[in-house]
C-alpha cells in the first residue's frame, strides 16, 4: 500500500503520541455504535508471552471451526498482521473501509473540540469494527501497553482475563516496581470474570490476586502446574501436563524455549476453563492440533532453509526477561554451537540487563540500528557490548548487517536478537531475498 492509504491515514495520528486512558476510546466507540459490546473476548495482558498465549488460544479455536479474530501488536513485517480473522490478515480493502468509518467519527470528535484519539486507539477501533462486521464468534484480544488505561480495556465483560508474565518493561509508563507494573496489568480484571495468570513473581501475584478477590473473580495461577517433557528438539516439544483433574498427554508445540511450555500451559488452562464453563465447545483433537500448529513469528524462529548452514534464528528479546528466556533456550538447543549475534536496540530499553544475558550466549556480535526514531546509535551499542567483554563488528544499517553476517565464516548459527523493529526488518529482507 502506498499513497493516501488507510495506513498513511492511521500513521498521521502518531503525532498525538501514546496517551493512556479510556475517555477518548469510550467516546469513539459510542459514535461507532459500540461494536465491542457485541464481541465475546478473551483479554490477554502481560510483559512477555502474551502474544504466544494469544496465538495458542486462537489456533485451537480456529481448529474447532470458530470464526475467530486476533488483535496483536506490534507488527513485524506488514501492518495488516495486527488484525487477523480466520488465519488471514485483514485485507487492504477491508482496512481502508473500516479506517474511513472510524476516521469519520474521529472528525466529529475533533470538530466538536474534543481530544483526538491516539494512533493505537484508532487501530483498536478499526479492529473492533472489523470483527463486528465479520460476525466473529470469539476475539482473542492482546493488550497493547499495561492494562488499566490501554484502549483494549474498554471491554467491560470479557469471557476471561489472562495475565502472562510480569517483569520490567515500559517503566516510564507503568511504574518502576513489579508491584506497580502488576497493578497496571491487573487493570484488565473485571467484576465476576475469571482471572488466569502465569505470572511467577510473588509481589505481582499478590497484586493480581487482591484485585481478583476485590471483584469476586475466580482466580487461577498456573506457575505450580507440573509438566513432564517427553521429547524436545528444534522442531518443538512433546509434554504431559495435568490441569485440575484433567490429564493432557503428548501435547505437542512447535514454539521453542521452556517459557513456551509455560505459555502453552496457560493457554490450555484458559481453554479448559472456557470449556468447563460451557463458553466454548472444544474437542481434544482440535485442542491438540491447534496447539501444535500455533506459530509466533519472530520468537526463537528458525528461518533458514532445511539443511542449510548456518542456522538463522530470529528472536525479539527486547527486555531483560525476554533476553533471559532466549539465553536459556540457546543453552538447550544451541549447546556447543558457535553463535554470531546480530543485535540492535532501542534507546529507552534496559540495554545493560539485556546485554548481560546476550554476552552469556556468545562473545561475537554485529551491532546495527533498528529502523525506529528511538534507536540506539550502533557505535554506542558497540561500546556497551565491548564494555562487558564482547567482540563487535559494526553495520550502519540492517541490510549491511545481514550482508556482513552472511560473509562471516565458521559460525554454526546467526542469531538476530533485540528490538522487534530489527527482527521485522530482518525477516522481511531475508524472506524477500529468498
Amino acid at each position: 500500500m502506498s499513497g493516501n492509504t488507510a495506513i498513511d491515514k492511521i500513521q498521521e495520528f502518531e503525532k498525538f503520541g501514546s496517551i493512556l486512558g479510556l475517555e477518548r476510546m469510550t467516546r469513539l466507540m459510542e459514535l461507532l455504535g459500540n461494536p465491542e459490546k457485541d464481541l465475546k473476548v478473551i483479554h490477554v495482558a502481560g510483559t512477555n508471552g502474551k502474544g504466544s498465549i494469544c496465538r495458542y488460544i486462537y489456533s485451537a479455536l480456529q481448529e474447532e471451526g470458530y470464526k475467530c479474530g486476533l488483535y496483536t501488536s506490534p507488527f513485524l513485517e506488514v501492518f495488516n498482521e495486527r488484525i487477523e480473522f480466520n488465519r488471514e490478515y485483514i485485507s487492504d480493502d477491508d482496512l481502508e473501509i473500516c479506517t474511513n468509518k472510524v476516521l469519520d467519527k474521529v472528525r466529529l470528535m475533533t470538530d466538536a473540540g474534543e481530544q483526538s484519539p491516539t494512533e493505537f486507539e484508532v487501530i483498536t477501533a478499526v479492529a473492533f469494527l472489523y470483527f463486528k462486521e465479520k460476525e466473529a464468534d470469539l476475539v482473542v484480544l492482546e493488550v497493547g501497553l499495561g492494562g488499566t488505561g490501554d484502549s483494549t480495556n474498554i471491554m467491560d465483560k470479557p469471557l476471561v482475563s489472562v495475565i502472562g508474565s510480569i517483569s520490567y518493561d515500559h517503566t516510564d509508563r507503568l511504574g518502576n516496581t513489579i508491584t506497580e507494573i502488576a497493578g497496571e496489568k491487573a487493570g484488565i480484571i473485571k467484576s465476576g470474570c475469571p482471572v488466569i495468570t502465569s505470572a511467577v513473581d510473588a509481589n505481582a501475584l499478590k497484586v493480581i490476586r487482591a484485585k481478583a478477590d476485590q471483584l469476586s473473580c475466580e482466580y487461577i495461577e498456573t506457575k505450580d502446574i507440573q509438566f513432564h517433557v517427553n521429547e524436545s528438539s528444534l522442531k518443538g516439544y512433546d509434554f504431559n501436563v495435568t490441569i485440575g483433574q484433567e490429564v493432557f498427554n503428548n501435547v505437542e508445540i512447535g514454539m521453542l524455549g521452556e517459557h513456551q511450555i509455560q505459555n502453552a500451559i496457560c493457554a490450555l488452562t484458559v481453554l479448559k476453563n472456557l470449556r468447563d464453563r460451557e463458553k466454548i465447545n472444544l474437542k481434544n483433537e482440535s485442542l491438540y492440533q491447534g496447539l501444535k500448529k500455533a506459530k509466533q513469528i519472530g520468537r526463537f524462529e528458525i528461518i533458514s532453509e532445511a539443511g542449510k548452514t548456518p542456522l538463522i534464528i530470529l528472536d525479539g528479546a527486547h527486555n531483560p526477561d525476554g533476553a533471559l528466556a532466549l539465553r536459556k533456550a540457546t543453552e538447550v538447543f544451541l549447546k556447543d554451537k558457535k553463535i554470531l549475534m546480530v543485535t540492535g536496540m532501542l534507546e529507552d530499553k534496559d540495554t545493560k540487563s539485556i546485554l548481560e544475558e546476550f554476552t552469556k550466549i556468545t562473545d561475537d556480535f554485529i551491532a546495527t540500528e533498528p529502523d525506529n526514531p528511538r534507536k540506539m546509535d550502533f557505535e554506542k551499542l558497540k561500546a556497551k557490548i565491548e564494555g562487558i567483554g564482547g567482540n563487535v563488528l559494526l553495520a550502519a544499517d540492517i541490510e549491511a548487517a545481514i550482508k556482513k553476517a552472511s560473509e562471516a565464516a565458521d559460525f554454526d548459527v546467526v542469531l538476530y536478537a533485540g528490538s522487534l523493529y530489527l527482527i521485522g526488518s530482518v525477516r522481511k529482507i531475508i524472506n524477500g531475498n529468498r
